[in-house]
């Protein structure tokens, strides 16, 4: 399978639901815009995509204050068909129609693969409420959509590593979203989505595909540059304190370096 092939799928799977998505993604933009569909490709490839994921000991693993996770980018390390269903989600077909789904009038993906990839997540991984970074990596565009592909088989809600929204900011209840099998989940990313990652309770390894999507404008006509900004949740009072000190630290050295002290290495360097 190639990423044309793949995207034709994609596109398939998006068109027999797009009534039902724009209404969705209309409804819940207000707060944070967000669309879910399931089944997005036949299982058996949706199985095959799952195989070729590489063992944790082949990816990056960042583990701080912020987050546990671990990722993989540099795609030509791994196996052709992630880099192939990466890219098909950068096909034009998909992107054009995803920006239908989504009212926005002009999308472009990212074939850097900045801060994109494979999002790979073992047990006790997590990741803290927090927003994107606003810009791309030339801080030239805006970073408008999130776009996640599960593919962990027979992954259940009770087994963590679940997408959270805070839509209503981080004192009100969350929304939880499961990370289900061959299940694509799309959401806004603007100075207002707050989202996080509960923490992983299974020995299994929650696996993903992730792509941004940019545009010229940004989705709120009052957003501003920021670098992703992460807080405690709100039963974490210290860690929230300590938190907003790093986010304080790291905004000030972006006033200073438009692109920061150094290039960040999460991008795929062909």
């Amino acid at each position: 399978m190639d990423r044309v092939q793949l995207a034709a799928f994609i596109t398939t799977r998006l068109e027999e639901e797009k009534i039902r998505l724009k209404q969705f993604f209309s409804k819940t933009q207000p707060q944070i815009g967000y669309f879910i569909i399931d089944d997005l490709l036949p299982k058996n490839i949706a199985e095959q995509i799952h195989t070729c994921f590489p063992d944790l000991t082949k990816t990056k693993e960042r583990k701080n204050l912020r987050e546990h996770k671990h990722v993989a980018y540099q795609m030509n390390q791994y196996h052709p068909l992630l880099e192939e269903v990466i890219y098909a989600f950068q096909e034009k077909s998909v992107v054009h129609l995803i920006a239908e789904i989504c009212n926005i009038q002009s999308l472009l993906p990212d074939e850097n693969l900045y801060a994109g990839g494979l999002s790979l997540m073992a047990k006790d991984n997590y990741l803290s409420p927090h927003l994107d970074n606003s810009h791309d990596k030339n801080r030239e565009l805006w970073r408008v959509l999130n776009v996640l592909y599960y593919t962990t088989p027979n992954w259940k809600d009770s087994d963590g590593g679940n997408l959270e929204l805070w839509p209503s900011g981080l004192k009100r209840k969350q929304v939880s979203i499961s990370c289900k099998f061959n299940r694509l989940v799309v959401m806004a990313t603007h100075q207002k989505s707050w989202h996080s990652v509960s923490k992983v309770s299974t020995n299994f390894v929650r696996c993903c595909i992730s792509n941004y999507y940019f545009s010229e404008e940004a989705l709120l006509e009052n957003d501003n540059f920021h670098v992703t900004t992460f807080r405690g949740r709100p039963s974490q009072k210290v860690k929230d304190v300590l938190l907003k000190l790093d986010n304080g630290l790291r905004s000030s050295v972006r006033k200073f370096f438009k692109k920061g002290i150094r290039e960040n290495p999460h991008q795929y360097k062909k």
